[in-house]
């Protein structure tokens, strides 16, 4: 399971710079001036062979009349709900401040673990200045500059460890997690009460019914796994309440612990940016995707509609057109139990393994017939090619020129493996490397 950490402090203490070098790029503004990060900015990152979710949240101003500060406070205090390790970070170059004092009485209160960062130590003087943190009273300090780098190593050893206690707690991490995600009333909590046969969730016309993740055990011939409703994904610009963030906030977790996501869309609404959007947000975590149209029985069709509409979907969700789309009613239960096990066959080919050997042959035949093209003189040749084992399908493939390999020719290879090997609904890696 991955774990969600959120960055807490007063503004100004570099919060964004931390995030910035966890994910290894410049997603949050950084700036002397304080309350830049308005939102929350969500990332991934990993240490030592363990990923997890990052949330940046904005500086926390206790008993302010601005506005904004006062919707950072409130998204703030919804990330310190949703994380399973809080990071509190301070500056060394203030002192303890008073607004420090109050974060640090609220986080007392959470039962989760808090690591206590003091952020700017970056000399001698600084690290015994930062001894005086120690005052709050919340346990170890980790001395880290954010800019530099330093100290960052045995603090992220500290939290990948606190990750992994959470995760030997976990109930039924070990069962698949089949992840109902779409836009706000496309009919999520329909088709997953039509599975259970019961009423589990509420269903209403109003959009955002469903406010947080409600996980269901079932058992499909034989076959039990956990399915996950999640509240619906709204575009940012509408996302107008504290408690819609929350709902945003609760279906990328939920994406992130999936296997395999049931992407469902409107048949009546058609295929929208939001929908393109949700599926490149579970194509990126590298999840199996299985597109459900759903409410397919009150559109007007004839005997082209189903691939007249499988073309438009497959036209906006380029390069990855290998997903299983199906055609659904959830009132009318029309091919849900096809989805289900439409589900199962990609959570297999997400732990597909092809031999090395049927690799390499197929990697000859392709290359006799189309090698990859030469740039600026130098002829390419890719030597070898193995898969890599890990929680999703990757290839390596070895080459003299790694750096010169165009994508053009990236997805030609990647067309190949999926034309002779069953991949389908899995997104793929392919990682080029020096021989």
């Amino acid at each position: 399971m991955a774990g969600v950490v959120a960055i807490i402090g007063r503004p100004n203490v570099g919060k964004s710079t931390f995030f910035n070098r966890l994910l290894g790029t410049r997603k949050a503004i950084v700036d002397d001036q304080s309350g830049i990060t308005r939102d929350r900015i969500y990332g991934t990152s990993d240490w030592n062979g363990k990923e997890f979710s990052v949330i940046d949240t904005g500086g926390l101003v206790e008993n302010s009349s601005d506005i904004f500060e006062k919707e950072i406070k409130n998204q703030v205090h919804i990330a310190i709900g949703e994380a399973d390790v809080l990071l509190f970070m301070m500056d060394v170059s203030t002192g303890i401040t008073d607004l420090d004092a109050e974060v640090a009485d609220l986080l007392r209160k959470q039962n989760k673990p808090v690591l206590t960062i003091v952020n700017k130590v970056d000399n001698y003087y600084r690290d015994l200045d930062a001894n005086e943190f120690y005052s709050l009273g919340l346990g170890e300090l980790y001395k880290i500059s954010a800019i530099s780098g330093s100290g960052t190593g045995e603090l992220l050893d500290a939290l990948v460890g606190h990750l992994e206690e959470i995760d030997d707690l976990e109930d039924d991490d070990d069962l698949p997690k089949f992840t109902i995600i779409g836009r706000p009333n496309v009919g999520k909590s329909s088709f997953l009460n039509a599975l259970l046969g019961e009423e589990r969730n509420i269903v209403t016309d109003i959009a955002g019914t469903t406010r947080d993740t409600i996980n269901s055990k079932y058992n499909f011939y034989g076959k039990e796994f956990i399915l996950v409703d999640t509240a619906g994904i709204r575009r940012k610009s509408k996302v107008y309440e504290d408690v819609e963030f929350y709902s945003v906030m609760r279906a990328v977790k939920a994406i992130e612990e999936a296997n395999v996501c049931f992407l469902l869309i409107d048949a009546i609404q058609g295929f929208e940016a939001q929908d393109v959007n949700i599926f490149n947000l579970a194509q990126k975590r590298k999840k199996g995707i299985i597109i459900l149209v759903n409410k397919w029985d009150l559109v007007e069709k004839d005997h082209k509609s189903v691939e007249a509409y499988s073309k438009e979907i497959k036209e906006r969700i380029a390069p990855f057109t290998d997903v299983p789309i199906l055609y659904i009613s959830a009132l009318t239960k029309q091919r849900i139990f096809k989805a289900v096990e439409k589900g199962l066959d990609v959570y297999e080919n997400m732990f597909r393994t092809v031999g090395t050997s049927k690799l390499n042959d197929l990697l000859q035949k392709v290359m006799e017939k189309q090698p990859p093209p030469s740039h600026k003189g130098k002829y390419i040749k890719i030597k070898y090619v193995t898969q890599i084992k890990g929680k999703f399908p990757a290839f390596a493939f070895f080459t003299n020129f790694p750096q010169y390999i165009k994508e053009s020719y990236i997805r030609f290879l990647e067309n190949k493996i999926r034309e002779n090997f069953d991949f389908e609904g899995v997104p793929l890696t392919l990682w080029f490397r020096k021989k």
